[in-house]
């Protein structure tokens, strides 16, 4: 099973942004996706999080700005990202609870995707 983030970029102040994550390979099923986020000099913090029946949950941080939604036929959550501030700088991190085939059994697993930079500035 992959991971797969992309989306990020460098945007100004105001801006918006969409971040993709996109899970692969032997997955059967999602349980939960979340985009975490890990600014320089500071520990990594969720952002956002949806459960397959939708139910969300967002850092106080975001919430009102940002978006998460998941296509469950894709395997795939987004982040869209609205009025955007340069404290939103940081290396944005998407992970997955899944139910995947490992040798032939069902099994649950936690993977995480690579980072991708999002960076706010004028």
């Amino acid at each position: 099973v992959q991971l797969q983030a992309s989306g990020g970029g460098s945007v100004q102040p105001g801006g918006s942004l969409r971040l993709s994550c996109a899970a692969s390979g032997s997955v059967v099923s999602i349980n939960v996706m979340g985009f975490y986020r890990q600014a320089p000099g500071k520990q990594r913090e969720l952002v956002a999080h949806i459960t397959s029946s939708g139910n969300t949950n967002y850092a106080d941080f975001v919430k009102g700005r940002f978006t998460i939604s998941m296509v469950n036929a894709k395997n795939t959550a987004y982040l869209q990202m609205d009025s955007l501030k340069p404290e939103d700088t940081a290396v944005y991190t998407c992970s997955a609870n899944l139910m995947a085939l490992h040798l032939g059994v069902l099994r649950e697993f936690d993977y995480w995707g690579q980072g991708t930079l999002v960076t706010v500035s004028s």
